[in-house]
């Protein structure tokens, strides 16, 4: 397997744990629509998050939420939208970005809470 696959599974495994010690409720992993994916889909505080997790080896070519471009984040807005819909969801929805930097064996974390709003 890919040594990024690999780094990005251990990401999401890191944000999962944190997000669940923080009282988040973890509904989902992985989540697909077609081929856009939601990485990890929690509840907390009255709230649907939807969390997109970036990991990288270092921040040589920028801070990983820096990733989650317009176009990123209209994936993850139309992919949340069905997820609503099918699920038949009625909480606020949130969009945060976990960025993890793993360097040297050494975690650096960042959750942005409210990351983006979906525009109209």
């Amino acid at each position: 397997m890919a040594k990024h696959y690999d780094l990005g599974k251990k990401g999401e495994k890191i944000a999962a744990t944190h997000l669940a010690k923080q009282g988040y409720i973890i509904k989902e992993r992985n989540w697909r629509f077609g081929k856009d994916e939601i990485d990890i889909i929690a509840e907390h505080d009255n709230f649907l998050v939807v969390v997109e997790v970036k990991t990288r080896s270092s921040s040589y070519f920028g801070n990983p939420e820096e990733a989650v471009d317009e176009q990123k984040q209209g994936f993850l807005i139309r992919a949340a939208n069905e997820y609503v819909i099918q699920k038949e969801i009625d909480l606020e929805v949130r969009f945060d970005i976990f960025s993890i930097i793993i360097e040297s064996g050494k975690q650096t974390i960042n959750h942005i809470e409210d990351a983006f709003y979906p525009t109209l």
